[in-house]
């Protein structure tokens, strides 16, 4: 059986999708620390998955795989850690989502696209000729654009950094004292928006209230901010990296800036796979029947490249006219940071191209496996080697 961590450390990543694909749509698998679990990867069958109830993605309901746990996360963070938008059911998951939209729109984000636009003018300025995209310009700009969209102030941003990736750290002692410190961290941050509101998304949250006196408590406001705070950086720092790269090594133009982006997503989009979720009735899917109770891992980065769905999956075009991927989910659970992503992204492209159109590549590349795929470090040059 494929082990999904296989997505994450294999070597050569399209002839593991590939060879994910020839087991057909639905088929059996097993979770990272090798719990049984059925893996989709046909794009129909998961798209079913992402929007039929009887798939629940609510981490308090029974399932066969104890995800904080494979995480190594500490019990006394759990709740704000793992109890994000995307684990949370009908109809809890739409009185949160509703409360949490009422601050974070369109409008909003919309609004943020000048000040976006001079945080990469700002990072681009005085660069050497050669430097490391990630840690110059992919990086601070999303970390930068949440951290002030939220309004977590400039000065502690260095210390969140720290916790942030240590949450992703091997080391358990690590991961735990990352946990906690972040969390009591947004407490804290919390309490002072409540006392003292600004024009912020966190003192919008703090603040928003549904006609009948509904809103968000102390806990569900941690594990949202938490969760837009990573989110909002991580997977943007990845889409930036990741397109750069494919930009550069396959000597692609930007013409329709914003088709391009939906075809990186597509094509090599940060986010691989989606919350687990399990199944609180038999289903039959794709052929296979799924008895109540199982894991079930949908594999986006496989059904973003089913040639049911795709014309030639496996061939980067910016062009793509029809590209409905699922590199931001599907469904209820689609990512309310899509448009901020976006933004982002579209942004630090056009930006970064328009400003050193002869950019290269200034050496060899690394992955670094996990749960988000991620570059390492991406050395490269404003001009071309003599």
């Amino acid at each position: 059986m494929t082990n999904i961590a296989g997505l994450l450390t294999a070597p050569d990543r399209d002839a593991f999708l590939a060879g994910l694909a020839k087991e057909g749509p639905v088929s059996r698998g097993t979770y990272v620390d090798g719990t049984p679990i059925w893996l989709v990867t046909g794009y129909p069958e998961s798209v079913t998955v992402l929007t039929d109830p009887r798939f629940s993605s609510d981490v308090a309901k029974q399932a066969k795989v104890d995800v904080a746990a494979a995480a190594g996360l500490p019990a006394d963070v759990v709740p704000y850690l793992m109890r994000t938008l995307g684990a949370y059911d009908p109809p809890d998951h739409t009185r949160l989502r509703r409360l949490v939209s009422r601050e974070f729109t369109a409008r909003r984000v919309e609004g943020l696209r000048p000040r976006i636009q001079e945080i990469a003018d700002e990072l681009l300025s005085g660069l050497p000729e050669e430097f490391d995209l990630i840690e110059r310009y992919a990086y601070p700009l999303p970390i930068q654009v949440i951290c002030e969209l939220l309004g977590v102030p400039a000065q502690d941003r260095d210390t969140w950094r720290g916790w942030a990736a240590d949450l992703g750290a091997p080391d358990l002692d690590r991961l735990a004292a990352g946990a906690r410190g972040l969390v009591g961290y947004m407490r804290d941050l919390i309490a002072v928006k409540r006392a003292t509101p600004g024009d912020d998304l966190l003192s919008g949250l703090a603040k928003v209230r549904e006609d009948d006196g509904d809103r968000l408590s102390d806990e569900e406001l941690i594990s949202m901010s938490i969760s837009i705070l990573i989110a909002g950086h991580e997977t943007t720092v990845g889409l930036i990296s990741q397109s750069v790269w494919l930009l550069l090594t396959r000597s692609l133009d930007l013409v329709d800036i914003a088709a391009a982006v939906e075809e990186l997503l597509r094509y090599s989009g940060p986010a691989e796979i989606a919350v687990l979720r399990h199944t609180l009735a038999p289903v039959e899917l794709g052929g296979v029947g799924i008895p109540a109770g199982e894991a079930v891992q949908v594999v986006y980065a496989a059904a973003n490249r089913d040639p049911r769905r795709f014309d030639r999956p496996g061939l980067l075009d910016l062009h793509r006219p029809d590209n409905a991927h699922l590199g931001f989910g599907h469904g209820i659970h689609y990512c309310l940071g899509a448009a901020l992503a976006r933004a982002e992204t579209q942004i630090a492209l056009t930006s970064l191209l328009e400003r050193f159109p002869k950019l290269t590549l200034a050496g060899e590349v690394g992955w670094q496996p996990g749960l988000k795929r991620a570059l390492t470090g991406l050395p490269v040059r404003t001009s071309p080697r003599s």
